[in-house]
């Protein structure tokens, strides 16, 4: 990979530095009004598509780190969900990546930004995770599991400094970092600040060290909140959301503010558009898209597709696309994710893969799960 000078890289270092310099200074913006959110939604019109990792990944580390990161894969897979209709992907970052090499992931992220916008795909990038292995390291990734669905998805920041309070401004160039650097990018459809807050590490098959597994909602919403106040102080053209996504006792009622946790109550009250996530049936989806719709902003469901539970295309497209809500599956290309296996293959032993996929839609040669629900894409997303 070609290398940037000792000039244009204290250049690059300066830019950051100064823009962050300047935004702090500044009152941070507020929350977009809901007449910009719909204006937003009007420009971009129905979005759909997949949370999109290559096939050749096991996790974001995989995806993004130079000696791993897959151009010729990522490039081809993202004309296949292009062929599909598809115009918008979810794609995740981590914190560390920045730390190692700030540089040259700024680069690779530019170098995807190119392939996707050539395909007409534009992405919602997502900065935190709360999801899976709470200890994550750079470098060589581990192999996956056999037959254990997303067996080494890592946390972002994970577990030792979310723990920690005060170790959280460590991710803050971060977040400003990536931000600034992409703030006018119309390539760049939004910022999900924080993935599925407040989730907690699988306990099984050797995922518990350094787990948080007490009261992580605390430190999951004080470092949202740093968050939402780093990223609007940057006060990029894209909209910033977090997913509401809880089906707890008491954020059963999406719709009642005040009866909701603090993480809930948080991500609604300050996400320029609302997004959710869901893997319930068509009755579950209906109920959530009610539930929201009570806030009058634009909804996102960034999130869904669990064949298993009746989450399927042929039961949502239709009623995401009468609402024009934006519709963003989970798992595109099946590979070293393992997400065609479903969540409880981290309690059950499967030995080859499950005659119904939970996620995913290719085989790594483009054969899909199914050619009836290739068709129907086609059909609706095309039409």
């Amino acid at each position: 990979m070609e290398k940037l000078t000792n000039l244009s890289f204290l250049s690059f270092i300066s830019l950051i530095f100064i823009q962050c310099q300047q935004t702090t200074s500044l009152v941070p913006e507020k929350r977009w009004s809901e007449e910009r959110a719909w204006q937003w939604q009007q420009d971009n019109g129905w979005m759909v598509g997949s949370n999109f990792n290559p096939s050749t990944s096991i996790n974001q580390l995989e995806f993004w780190q130079e000696d791993t990161f897959d151009p010729e894969t990522i490039d081809r897979e993202l004309g296949w969900s292009a062929e599909l209709g598809m115009n918008t992907h979810r794609v995740y970052l981590h914190n560390l990546l920045w730390n190692q090499d700030s540089i040259g992931f700024i680069k690779r992220i530019e170098n995807y930004l190119e392939m996707s916008d050539s395909k007409g795909i534009k992405t919602l990038f997502v900065l935190f995770d709360d999801c899976w292995h709470p200890a994550p390291k750079l470098g060589k990734q581990p192999d996956p599991m056999p037959f254990v669905h997303n067996s080494w998805w890592v946390q972002s920041p994970g577990s030792a400094i979310l723990g920690d309070s005060s170790r959280h401004h460590e991710v803050k160039n971060y977040v400003k970092g990536i931000i600034s650097h992409f703030a006018d990018d119309n390539r760049v459809i939004g910022w999900d600040l924080y993935n599925e807050p407040g989730n907690v590490a699988p306990t099984q098959k050797g995922h518990n060290e350094f787990a948080i597994k007490e009261d992580k909602d605390i430190y999951t919403l004080s470092l949202l909140r740093k968050a939402f106040r780093w990223a609007r102080e940057i006060n990029p053209t894209q909209p910033l959301t977090t997913s509401i996504w809880k089906t707890w006792e008491k954020d059963n009622d999406w719709s009642k503010l005040d009866s909701l946790s603090d993480l809930s109550k948080f991500t609604l009250s300050n996400s320029d558009v609302i997004s959710f996530h869901t893997y319930g049936d068509i009755n579950e989806m209906k109920l959530r898209v009610e539930q929201l719709e009570t806030y009058n902003r634009p909804i996102m469901c960034t999130e869904y597709l669990a064949r298993g539970q009746g989450s399927t295309f042929q039961a949502m497209l239709p009623l995401l696309k009468e609402k024009q809500i934006a519709a963003i599956n989970w798992g595109f290309v099946a590979g070293k994710t393992n997400t065609i296996f479903p969540w409880s293959s981290w309690d059950e032993d499967f030995t080859s893969a499950p005659e119904v996929w939970h996620h995913d839609i290719l085989m790594p040669d483009k054969t899909p799960f199914d050619q009836a629900e290739i068709d129907f894409l086609k059909e609706i997303l095309l039409k």
